[in-house]
C-alpha cells in the first residue's frame, strides 16, 4: 500500500503550551501536545480525561421526554401490564435489549424481548413485531437502537393500543413517530449535553433515570457497563465525553467481572488471560455477536447476553462462533466477487463513488463488504443486493465523509434509509438502482474532498526511539479507551536500521518481526509489520528507512513494549 503520510510539525507556540502542560502534569511534552489537541489544557482536564468518574455522567432526565418514559414504565408496572423490549439485530440492538431486560428482570417479571428477523422483516420496527407484541397482550415496548423513523409502524401500533418507548441514536427525519416518548439526543429538539451516545448508551440512560426515581442505587446499574463498552466500540461513535466515561469503567467491568454472557465470548475468542481492549471489542468479540444476527437470528445473541448458567452460556458462544465462521467464508468469497464487479465498472479511476448490485448476495454481509470496499477503493461505498422485490444494501464511508447525507440527497429514490455519518442502510425499487448509483456519485463528487480519497496516515508525533521510555509507554495508555475523536495515537521515527535480526515471519511468511535502532540511542526496539514482507528485501540492505507505528505491549511477552509498524519508507523518500 503507497501510504501518504500526512505531519504537520508543531508550532513554536504549540510546542511551548506543551512544554507549559508537562511542567504542571509530569508527562511528556510530546503527550501533552496530544492533549492539547483533544481540547485538555490545564492538569484538572488532563485528571478529569486519564480518570474519568462515574459522577460525571450527566443527568439522565435533562434528556428531552425522560420523565415522561420514566412515569409511564412506572405506570405500565404499576398496572402489571406485559411489556417488551424490542432491538436492532446488530451489537448495539442487541446489547441495548439485554441491559435493558436484565435490568428490569430483577424488579419486574411481566416481561419478554424481541429481535427482528433480518430476512423476513428487514431493519427496525416491523408490523410482524408489533402483531407478535398484540397476540402476546403488550401494553408497552420499549423499542432500542432503532424506531426513530417507525412512523407508520407505531401508528399500527397505537392503534392496537400498544404504547411505544424509542430509544434511538440515529438521526430522525422531521416527523417523529407518534410514540408516547422518543429519547434521542440527536433530535432536533434536544437540549441533552451529549449527542454521540450508542443505542444502548440510550437505553443505560433510561434505566439510570428509572433507577434515580425509584431510588435504585447506581451501583446496581454499574455490572451492565460492559454490554455499553462493547456497543460504544462496535458502532463506532465516538469515544470523548460521556462516551469516555461509560467506555472507560465498562472496560474495567468487562476486564474484571464481565457477565456470564460476556465471559463464554471472551472464552471462546481467546482473550481471557489478558486486559482486553476496545480493539479486542472491535475485532473479536463484536463480530460474534454480530454473526448471529447476520447468519442467523439475533435473538440468540440476546439469549446468550442475559444467560445467567456459564455451561449454556459457552454451548451458546461456541455456535455463535461457528456462525462467525460461516460469515468469515461469505465475507471472503464476496469480497473477491464485488472487487471483480469493480474492476469492470466504466471509469472507475474517475469515480468517487462505488456503488454495486448483486441480487445473489447475502444480506447479512453485505456491510462488512461495503467496509471492505472502502479500505480497499477510498471511496464511499454501498452495496446491494435484493430482498423480496427490492434492492436494500449497506453503506460505509471513508474517514471525515459523511455517507448518510449522500443518500438524504437521493431520498426521493429510496423506499427507506436510516443511519449516521460512517453506516447506513438503505432500500429502494430495484428499477431505482442505476438512477439512485448517478445520484449517489454526483453528491459525493460535489462534496467529498481529495485527502478523503488517498490512502493517508496521520502522524502525531515524530519522536526518537529514546523518547519511548516505559514512564512514556506508561502514561500512554492513559489515553484509553482509544477510538473515534481519540485515536490511537502514530508515531513516526525517521533514519532507522535493521539491526541485523529482522526476519519474514507467518504461515505465509507475510509479515516482518523487527529489530530497530536509530542514531540518537542504543535502544533496541522489537516491531511487527502486518502483511508488510515485501519490505524485507530493503530492509537488509542495512540503507536507513523511516517507520510510523503505533506503540503496544507486545501480547506474548508482558511488560515489553513493540512497535506496530503501520508503514516502512526509505528515508530518501
Amino acid at each position: 500500500m503507497n501510504y501518504k503520510w500526512n505531519y504537520q510539525p508543531p508550532t513554536l507556540e504549540q510546542r511551548e503550551a506543551a512544554r507549559a502542560l508537562a511542567k504542571e502534569i509530569g508527562i511528556s511534552p510530546v503527550l501533552c501536545r496530544l492533549l492539547l489537541e483533544r481540547g485538555i489544557t490545564s492538569a484538572a482536564e488532563a485528571k478529569r480525561f486519564f480518570r474519568p468518574q462515574l459522577s460525571e455522567l450527566h443527568d439522565p432526565f435533562l434528556m428531552k421526554d425522560m420523565s415522561i418514559a420514566v412515569d409511564r414504565l412506572n405506570h405500565a408496572m404499576g398496572r402489571k401490564e406485559r411489556i417488551l423490549v424490542y432491538g436492532d439485530y446488530d451489537v448495539d440492538g442487541t446489547t441495548a435489549v439485554a441491559l435493558v431486560y436484565k435490568f428490569l428482570q430483577q424488579f419486574y417479571s411481566n416481561i419478554d424481548y424481541y429481535i427482528p428477523d433480518r430476512y423476513n422483516e428487514g431493519y427496525g420496527v416491523s408490523k410482524k413485531g408489533v402483531d407478535y407484541a398484540y397476540e402476546t397482550g403488550v401494553k408497552l415496548v420499549i423499542v432500542l437502537d432503532c424506531g426513530i423513523k417507525a412512523v407508520e409502524e407505531i401508528t399500527y401500533a397505537k392503534e392496537k393500543g400498544i404504547d411505544f418507548i424509542i430509544c434511538d441514536h440515529h438521526v430522525p427525519d422531521e416527523v417523529l413517530p407518534p410514540a408516547v416518548a422518543i429519547l434521542n439526543p440527536k433530535r432536533f429538539d434536544s437540549t441533552y449535553p451529549y449527542e454521540h451516545l450508542s443505542g444502548c448508551g440510550v437505553g443505560f440512560k433510561f434505566m439510570q433515570a428509572f433507577a434515580l426515581n425509584n431510588g435504585i442505587e447506581f451501583h446496581q446499574l454499574t455490572p451492565l457497563l460492559d454490554l455499553v463498552a462493547v456497543s460504544i466500540a462496535s458502532d463506532i461513535v465516538p469515544i470523548m465525553g460521556e462516551n469516555r466515561v461509560l467506555a472507560y469503567h465498562g472496560l474495567r467491568q468487562l476486564n474484571s467481572n464481565p457477565s456470564i454472557g460476556l465471559k463464554a465470548i471472551i472464552d471462546v475468542c481467546g482473550l481471557s488471560e489478558r486486559e482486553i481492549t476496545m480493539s479486542d471489542i472491535v475485532f473479536k468479540i463484536g463480530p460474534r455477536i454480530n454473526a448471529s444476527g447476520r447468519i442467523q437470528n439475533g435473538k440468540e445473541a440476546v439469549d446468550l447476553l442475559i444467560e445467567k448458567d456459564f455451561k449454556t452460556a459457552l454451548e451458546k458462544s461456541n455456535l455463535i462462533n461457528q456462525y462467525n465462521e460461516t460469515r468469515k467464508d461469505l465475507d471472503k468469497s464476496m469480497t473477491e466477487e464485488a472487487n471483480k464487479i469493480v474492476d469492470h465498472l466504466e471509469n472507475l479511476s474517475e469515480r468517487r463513488s462505488i456503488v454495486i448490485y448483486n441480487e445473489d448476495w447475502h444480506k447479512g454481509v453485505i456491510g462488512i463488504v461495503a467496509s471492505r470496499l472502502t479500505e480497499i477503493y477510498y471511496r464511499p461505498a454501498v452495496v446491494l443486493t435484493r430482498t423480496d422485490n427490492l434492492a436494500t444494501g449497506s453503506a460505509r464511508s471513508v474517514s471525515g465523509f459523511d455517507v448518510y447525507k449522500a443518500i438524504e440527497y437521493c431520498r426521493g429514490l429510496l423506499e427507506n434509509f436510516g443511519g449516521h455519518t460512517y453506516a447506513a442502510g438503505l432500500s429502494m425499487k430495484i428499477e431505482n438502482v442505476p438512477e439512485f448509483t448517478r445520484r449517489f456519485e454526483e453528491y459525493v463528487t460535489n462534496h467529498i474532498l481529495p485527502e478523503q480519497t488517498s490512502a493517508t496516515i496521520d502522524i502525531d508525533a515524530q519522536i526518537d526511539f529514546r523518547d519511548i521510555t516505559p514512564k512514556f509507554f506508561f502514561d500512554l495508555k492513559k489515553f484509553n479507551p482509544f477510538g473515534p475523536d481519540n485515536l490511537k495515537p502514530v508515531f513516526a521515527t525517521l533514519n532507522v536500521y535493521d539491526y541485523g535480526t529482522s526476519k519474514v515471519v507467518g504461515r505465509d511468511q507475510e509479515h516482518i518481526k523487527l529489530e530497530l535502532v536509530d542514531n540518537k540511542s542504543n535502544n533496541v526496539m522489537n516491531g511487527i509489520a502486518f502483511g508488510q514482507s515485501s519490505q524485507a528485501r530493503y530492509i537488509k540492505t542495512k540503507q536507513s528507512f523511516n517507520i510510523c507505528y503505533t506503540i503496544e505491549e507486545n501480547t506474548h511477552k508482558r511488560g515489553e513494549i513493540q512497535l506496530q509498524i503501520e508503514d516502512i519508507k526509505p528515508s530518501k523518500y
